[in-house]
């Protein structure tokens, strides 16, 4: 299972951290993704990051701004997000995948976790 956690508001130009752990088995060698739904708006892709880590994929717009990591250590993925936009709000949810590749595609992850929601105010 999957807990996504570290939403919240913040004003335009804040910064925020995502977290999303894991309880009874490990992150190591899984795919990871982040990916967000506005309200009335389709679900997107945001991140994503191979089980090693080695390899990282950002939406271009989010690019330069956010930074996905992991600590496997701790089965635990992260999403730093850094000069928020308004159209940065929306409930973001964390996935996993048992390939240990990146996927920006959410049908090719397996778990999701519960989601979080992130408000950018103006």
């Amino acid at each position: 299972q999957l807990q996504a956690s570290g939403g919240g508001l913040v004003q335009a130009g804040g910064s925020l951290r995502l977290s999303c752990a894991t309880s009874g088995r490990t992150l190591i060698d899984y795919g990871m993704g982040w990916f967000r739904q506005a309200p009335g708006k389709e679900r997107e892709f945001v991140a994503t990051i191979s089980g090693s880590g080695g390899s990282i994929y950002y939406a271009s717009s989010v690019k330069g701004r956010f930074t996905i990591s992991r600590d496997n250590a701790k089965n635990t993925i992260y999403l730093q997000m850094n000069s928020l936009k308004p159209e940065d709000t929306a409930v973001y949810y964390c996935a996993s995948r048992a390939l240990g590749t990146i996927a920006t595609d959410g049908s090719r992850y397996d778990y999701w976790g519960q989601g979080t929601l992130v408000t950018v105010s103006s």
